[in-house]
């Protein structure tokens, strides 16, 4: 889903027009008591498989936590980057008091975003 500005893409795998990433859960706005939480993500008009399969219209999601799309198109490795390189649709995450923001960017299977990039709507959730 393209909203916002998008990160800029090297002529990476190719993703369909209509392709949409989402969170299902948490919900927008959510207080998460305790911090620890299920991200459940989903996917619309692609398939989900791990890092290195090299099909048309598939790539793994990575959670983005409490940053932004990167302006280069890189998908950095680092704490606020969780990559889900085996293909995982959901996963338990913990996360320290105070608000923070959650968002979903597909990557093909060299870890790159398609080309046009395929990412969620950005979430706010809250940890008291």
């Amino acid at each position: 889903m393209a909203i916002g500005p998008a990160p800029a893409s090297a002529a990476g795998t190719p993703s369909p027009k209509d392709a949409e990433a989402y969170i299902i859960w948490p919900p927008d706005g959510a207080v998460i008591s305790g911090g620890k939480l299920w991200v459940r993500m989903g996917l619309r008009n692609m398939g989900v498989c791990p890092k290195g399969v090299e099909l048309p219209n598939v790539g793994h999601h990575h959670l983005l936590i409490d940053t932004e799309l990167s302006p280069d198109g890189q998908i950095p490795l680092d704490r606020n980057h969780v990559h889900f390189g085996a293909g995982e649709t959901e996963a338990r995450i913990e996360l320290p008091p105070g608000k923070h923001t959650l968002q979903l960017l597909m990557g093909d299977h060299n870890h790159e975003p398609h080309d046009p990039p395929v990412y969620s709507k950005k979430i706010s959730i809250t940890v008291p």
